[in-house]
């Protein structure tokens, strides 16, 4: 729910005179949330705390303004072990002196995730700042999106904002060409986009061109002079297309790129997807990924395999996968479903039901478990354990 307040009152909260205008917007949620994990018959518990606020202020016709602002609090396990999760013949081969690195630690975090400013001209939009940029079509996976990675058990969570300057430029009713740039030290290392959306019949469609520096890492090295693990960076320059539109009562969706490389070897992410909902109100969707940047057996999978899914560096570790996900209303307030993520390439499966509980307009409950089926060393092998997650967000 969103409510309007005076500048005095946002100067008061300690917000920027720069919004000093009549009126702006200030809303938000407060979303507490705790997620339990069973390990080798231990039980292990995060509770974390976050506050998002949200303002936006319509400067004038052309002019507006927008930020999010968040504050997170964690609570309970705050350092986490990543190697209790990988299988013993990758933590076999990290020598003693160099364990103690792979250490997950977990601080309260206050930053600003988007701050931007939209610009309305006569033939196109310019948006600057810190801002969400949304790629593709796909529901989990993107293989357009190069600044996303999606959690594959929470998909429809929120977004980071990355810094860029945007155009769009409407060309006629039923297209639109969409230029991005995201600026690092160099414009030689600055992301480039170039995109071209347009509409045939019942689908929309996208082409797209990527330019970006994809920060790798080698997990096998620490970097003691940058206390991070060795940097591997590259040049990666993608292409690709994505469509979505409906189908004799089905939705249907695609997504591909291909992906040069600079040094490592290039490859190429597919993704095809279907949903429909029943007459009885069941809602049913699937969706298969391809990405040949996986490995086809987990008796290939190695240490940086592993930490640079973890670390969001790669989408997926295996290179065939299927999502499947099936809900049905109880009552008009409660939603119970259930995802089956299934790893073609290594025979592995995980199980989430989840369950969405919406008490008020302003106040929902969604809670899920995610139960590991597969042998040790898959991507979802039941020696990384069971986890369960409840969370409640209440808006304002």
């Amino acid at each position: 729910m969103k409510k309007w307040i005076s500048v005095p009152l946002l100067i008061f909260l300690g917000i920027s005179p720069v919004m000093a205008q009549d009126r702006v917007e200030l809303f938000g949620y407060f979303e507490s949330q705790i997620m339990g994990l069973v390990i080798d018959s231990e039980f292990y518990q995060l509770h974390t705390n976050k506050l998002r606020l949200d303002l936006k202020s319509r400067l004038s016709e052309k002019i507006t303004f927008a930020a999010n602002f968040d504050y997170i609090t964690y609570h309970g396990k705050t350092k986490w072990d990543i190697l209790e999760f990988f299988p013993d013949n990758i933590t076999s081969t990290i020598p003693r002196y160099m364990q103690g690195f792979y250490v997950l630690p977990f601080s309260d975090r206050s930053f600003l995730d988007n701050a931007y400013i939209k610009l309305a001209f006569e033939h196109f939009d310019l948006t600057i700042g810190k801002q969400q940029i949304s790629l593709g079509t796909g529901y989990v996976w993107n293989p357009t999106d190069v600044f996303n990675i999606k959690d594959i058990l929470d998909p429809t969570y929120e977004q980071p904002g990355h810094n860029a300057i945007r155009m769009d430029l409407p060309l006629g009713s039923a297209y639109t060409l969409t230029a991005l740039c995201s600026p690092e030290d160099s414009w030689k290392n600055t992301s480039k986009l170039l995109r071209f959306k347009g509409r045939i019949s019942h689908f929309d469609y996208a082409l797209i061109g990527i330019e970006k520096l994809w920060r790798f890492h080698d997990y096998t090295h620490f970097d003691m002079g940058m206390m991070n693990f060795l940097e591997l960076p590259e040049k990666r320059q993608l292409v690709g297309a994505s469509t979505a539109g409906e189908l004799l009562g089905l939705g249907i969706w695609a997504e591909y790129a291909y992906n040069k490389m600079e040094n490592s070897e290039n490859f190429h992410a597919l993704v095809v997807g279907a949903d429909y909902t029943f007459d009885f109100q069941t809602y049913l969707m699937v969706e298969y990924f391809r990405n040949t940047l996986g490995k086809t057996d987990y008796e290939q999978y190695d240490l940086n395999d592993w930490m640079r899914m973890l670390t969001n560096e790669q989408k997926a570790i295996a290179r065939d996968q299927l999502y499947v996900f099936i809900q049905h209303p109880i009552t008009d307030f409660i939603n119970l479903g259930s995802s089956t993520i299934y790893s073609i390439s290594d025979n592995s499966l995980a199980l989430v039901p989840t369950l969405n509980y919406s008490l008020s307009e302003n106040l929902d409950i969604m809670a899920y478990l995610n139960l590991n089926l597969g042998k040790e060393g898959a991507a979802f092998s039941k020696n990384t354990g069971n986890v369960g997650l409840l969370r409640a967000r209440v808006y304002f």
